[in-house]
């Protein structure tokens, strides 16, 4: 059995997310032993930015997030997420 790294702890999640871009977790991690999971009331990390939208645009999201009946909020992060894993597909990344 291949001898594994210590995961070291981390001082924020921003921390972490540095250390796993940079390294492999095959060395810290023995995936053939891993059991899936499921973690129903978790959610995940947010940030409140400033987008600036034309009104028109704007306008235009509130009326298919309505028909749709999601907050308009949710439905550009919808959007945003759809178009992020088109790109990944199309990139390979």
């Amino acid at each position: 059995m291949k001898k594994l790294k210590e995961i070291p702890k981390f001082k924020d999640e921003n921390e972490e997310r540095e250390f796993w871009a940079d390294n492999d977790s095959n060395e810290y991690v023995d995936w053939d032993r891993a059991e899936l999971t499921n973690f129903p009331k978790l959610k995940p990390s947010t940030k409140t930015i400033s987008l600036r939208l034309p009104e028109f645009m704007l306008d235009e999201l509130r009326v298919i997030a309505h028909k749709r009946d999601v907050p308009y909020q949710s439905l550009i992060k919808i959007f945003l997420k759809k178009q992020i894993d088109l790109e990944r597909s199309h990139c390979g990344g």
